[in-house]
């Protein structure tokens, strides 16, 4: 497996990618519905996305920040580049509910705007299933968003650009290599809050560009951290303004 990922890296090096036109006037206008202020860290780590993707060499990107510090919008930017150029996207979740909720952002966000995004987990059914499959082969779907399963042997893309995968430990070095074999020269964006060291290391030592979120948005508190006996009606309270 590591002779097989030292290839990949190498060859990715040398295959020329597809580089991404400079942004359009449509490319402002989605920016600018996003409803909060980006961070500088944010506006930061977009430049540095946007630029690798208009480079001719794949990229290959690790994005770091804690939970809520903005890297979704990250992601969002970068997919509305690609399908903005009429290559596909290919959004990787660990779980359902996280699936479920980026399908969710993605829709509201995109609802103005051409492009189509569906999601394939084990709640939609198989005939939904089916009818994504196809039109994904004839590149009817710009964006998939979906669990492992966008990982099966059924899946075809017309013309993917950008994989993007989210808390990328979550997954085996199979699953996560398996998408880059398909398509060598496929930019590729991970997100995590809490990289592996492996994954940190391929960073460190130039592998991949890496874009970090230090900056907390505006009006948020720090995370508290309390350790105490097992109590029932703490964590009721926790779940219940949770809710």
């Amino acid at each position: 497996l590591a002779g097989r990922l030292l290839e990949l890296y190498a060859e990715r090096e040398n295959e020329i990618g597809f580089a991404f036109s400079k942004d359009d006037e449509m490319q402002k206008e989605f920016a600018e519905t996003f409803e909060f202020d980006l961070t500088p860290d944010q506006a930061k780590a977009i430049e540095e996305v946007k630029s690798d993707m208009e480079s001719k060499k794949p990229m290959d990107r690790l994005l770091c920040g804690d939970v809520g510090f903005g890297k979704t919008e990250v992601a969002l930017r970068a997919a509305f580049k690609a399908i903005n150029d009429n290559k596909q996207v290919a959004y990787l979740c660990p779980t359902t509910v996280l699936s479920a909720q980026h399908y969710k952002t993605f829709k509201s966000r995109l609802q103005d705007f051409p492009g189509r995004v569906e999601l394939l987990n084990r709640f939609v059914d198989e005939k939904k299933q089916k009818e994504i499959v196809n039109d994904l082969k004839e590149g009817k779907v710009d964006i998939l968003i979906g669990t492992h399963r966008i990982l099966s042997g059924d899946i075809v893309y017309k013309d993917l650009g950008l994989l993007i995968i989210d808390e990328e430990q979550r997954f085996g070095v199979e699953h996560k290599e398996k998408i880059k074999e398909l398509k060598k020269s496929v930019d590729v964006l991970s997100l995590s809050a809490t990289p592996i060291p492996r994954t940190l290391q391929m960073s460190l030592i130039g592998l991949r560009g890496l874009s970090t979120l230090d900056t907390p948005p505006s009006n948020r508190y720090p995370i508290q951290t309390y350790v105490v006996h097992k109590s029932e009606n703490l964590i009721k309270e926790v779940i219940m303004r949770e809710l």
